[in-house]
C-alpha cells in the first residue's frame, strides 16, 4: 500500500478510538516500555507531546522524573528538530502545528548526547520502518544517529503492519512497543 493510502488509514483508525481507549492502550503501552531495560538503563529521554490519539507520554514523563532522568522534548526549528530538557510539565507551550513544546528559556541538548528518542510515528513495520506525519523532521534531525540503539517507537497493535516501504532517508525503529508485543528489528 502507498505511503499516503497507509497513513490516512492509520490516522483514520486512530482518531476513532476513544479517550478510554487510548488511556487504557496507552498505560498498557508505557508500562511495557518502562519495564525494559533499555528505559531502565537511559540516563535521558526524548520524549513526543501526543497528538491526534497518539499513544500518550505522560506516565513515561512522570516515571522518568521520579527516576532523576533528564526529559526532553522537540522543538521545530526550521526544517529540523531541536531538544529541550524540561523540569516540569508545565514548561510545555503550545508550539509549532499546535504540538506542545519547550519555551527558549529550556536548555538545549544535541542529540548524540541523548540515550533515547520515543518517536511517534502514524505506522510501524517489523523490520523498524516507520511512517510519520510526511513532514520529515525526526528523519532529518536523527538519521546520522541510526543504528545506535536509541529509537523507539510506541504505537497500538493496528499501527502494525508487515512491511512498510522504506526510503533511504527513512530512520529505522531499534525498538517497538504495542499492547501486545515488543519488536527488535
Amino acid at each position: 500500500m502507498p505511503k499516503h493510502s497507509l497513513r490516512r488509514l492509520m490516522l483514520s483508525k486512530r482518531r476513532a478510538l476513544s479517550p478510554l481507549e487510548v488511556e487504557a492502550h496507552s498505560l498498557r503501552i508505557q508500562q511495557s516500555f518502562m519495564g525494559s531495560s533499555e528505559f531502565l538503563r537511559a540516563e535521558s529521554l526524548a520524549l513526543y507531546a501526543p497528538i491526534h490519539h497518539e499513544v500518550d507520554t505522560v506516565a513515561l514523563q512522570r516515571r522518568s522524573f521520579f527516576l532523576g532522568k533528564k526529559v526532553l522534548y522537540p522543538v521545530v526549528d526550521g526544517n529540523k528538530l531541536t531538544f529541550r530538557q524540561i523540569h516540569a510539565a508545565s514548561d510545555l507551550e503550545n508550539g509549532a502545528f499546535g504540538i506542545e513544546e519547550p519555551g527558549e528559556k529550556n536548555i538545549i541538548h544535541l542529540p548524540e548526547t541523548i540515550d533515547i528518542f520515543v518517536i511517534p510515528g502514524v505506522a510501524f513495520d517489523i523490520n523498524g520502518r516507520r511512517i510519520g506525519y510526511g513532514k520529515g523532521f525526526y528523519d532529518r534531525t536523527l538519521h546520522l544517529l541510526e543504528g545506535c540503539g536509541k529509537f523507539v517507537g510506541l504505537c497500538y497493535d493496528f499501527q502494525l503492519v508487515d512491511e512498510i516501504v522504506g526510503e533511504p532517508h527513512d530512520v529505522t525503529m531499534d525498538l517497538i512497543f504495542s499492547e501486545t508485543r515488543i519488536i527488535r528489528p
